[in-house]
């Protein structure tokens, strides 16, 4: 773990941030907040996996220090927590798995040997559910924050509800 690729690993996820928070044409006061903590999930999800933990497990870490993070970021900025959360883990979208899954299924469709079709088979499987659990644990590490430091219940929310039409 050098200085330059702890710098790379920053960059890149934080970039795309913010061209996602552009995209998704987000306030302008949130720009420099979103850059900071595209760079914070990229750290984050970098250092644990150079400490050995699986990808599941580094992108649901990241995705609740994200989740934290937002949640002040709000606060400071007065803008929705999703605005945001959303660009900063967008970066973490599992597109290579994917990929491998797709590319996959298209070579399960060629005539294949019984031991070619059973690798690929399992390759298929293996990118697919790491694409699927990375994820759920991206969507359920994003949502655990909001429901930890949640102040109302659901009582007062229906109360409020019923009050303001």
């Amino acid at each position: 773990m050098t200085v330059l690729s702890i710098f790379e690993h920053m960059l890149w996820p934080a970039l795309a941030s913010i061209g996602f928070a552009v995209l998704f044409n987000v306030p302008h006061r949130t720009l420099i907040v979103i850059l900071g903590m595209g760079a914070v999930c990229g750290l984050t999800k970098y250092v644990t996996m150079e400490f050995g933990m699986h990808v599941i497990t580094a992108s649901f870490l990241a995705a609740i220090v994200v989740g934290f993070l937002s949640i002040s970021a709000a606060q400071n900025k007065l803008s929705p927590m999703y605005v945001f959360a959303i660009p900063s883990i967008i970066s973490m979208i599992p597109g290579a798995f994917s990929y491998r899954t797709m590319l996959g299924l298209i070579q399960l469709t060629q005539d294949l040997n019984p031991d070619q079709y059973v690798e690929v088979l399992h390759n298929v499987t293996s990118n697919g559910l790491n694409a699927v659990f990375v994820l759920l644990s991206i969507s359920v590490g994003v949502s655990i924050p909001m429901l930890l430091t949640r102040h109302e219940s659901a009582r007062e929310i229906v109360a409020l509800v019923k009050r303001n039409p």
